[in-house]
């Protein structure tokens, strides 16, 4: 028997909710605390006009919007280290590093990648919950619905078909992509967008204007001191 019926009433006008394998029943008895974390953050969430058309870069500010609550909270980005051994002979196998984890429920969130980003998502939760290393995986994404305020906005043609958004995750899960392991997915619904003006944008687009200037005189720098640059996170988002 499905337990969505666990899921707090008010996050329904909020997001698009599926589960599998009665992951919200396994969060609500065995992870109380975390998916009170997850709930909490998920409840003060806002989709701002302003973030959607700055755009992205390594990790979004509409990622970060779920992340950093979640920091502040005690959870942390985890990269399990995993081997395979036969006859004494271990072989290195890494996973993905989650990007929060606390308590054996990992939660990740994809705003706008492409949509392979998914299978790696739901591999890694299939690897970790086999590893007995987490209990749950949690996905956040968009809702196509919301391709109505983009184009609103004229930032349709930023979040095309091919990535990630709700309609495009189930199947994977549904096709096993996470095998085993009990997952939730909550997807934004236009519902949380707020609009919050013109002003607002370009605060946000001199604020990232600035820090890329000085990231690339910082990056200038230590190539003449001959010291090493930090490569980008492969999750970059638009």
């Amino acid at each position: 028997m499905a337990t969505e019926h666990l899921i707090p009433a008010d996050l329904w006008d909020k997001y698009e909710i599926k589960e599998w394998r009665n992951a919200t029943g396994v969060l609500t008895t065995a992870c109380p605390r975390e998916w009170e974390d997850v709930v909490d953050v998920l409840r003060g969430f806002k989709l701002l006009a302003s973030e959607i058309r700055v755009g992205g870069g390594n990790r979004s500010l509409i990622s970060q919007r779920i992340d950093k609550p979640l920091y502040a909270k005690g959870w942390v980005e985890k990269k399990f280290e995993t081997a395979i051994e036969v006859d004494k002979a271990r072989i290195e196998s890494p996973t993905h590093a989650v990007d929060c984890f606390k308590g054996g429920v990992a939660v990740e969130m994809e705003w706008n990648n492409k949509d392979p980003f998914f299978d790696r998502d739901l591999n890694n939760f299939r690897l970790l919950f086999d590893l007995r290393a987490i209990q749950v995986g949690i996905l956040i994404t968009r809702s196509w619905d919301l391709q109505a305020v983009f184009k609103r906005i004229g930032k349709g043609s930023s979040y095309g078909k091919p990535t990630t958004h709700h309609g495009k995750l189930w199947p994977k899960v549904e096709g096993g992509g996470g095998g085993g392991c009990p997952v939730l997915t909550f997807a934004i619904k236009p519902s949380l967008f707020v609009d919050d003006g013109e002003q607002a944008y370009l605060d946000l687009k001199k604020q990232q204007d600035d820090a890329k200037a000085a990231k690339a005189a910082s990056e200038k720098a230590r190539k003449k001191a001959g010291l090493p640059v930090e490569e980008d996170d492969e999750d970059e988002e638009a």
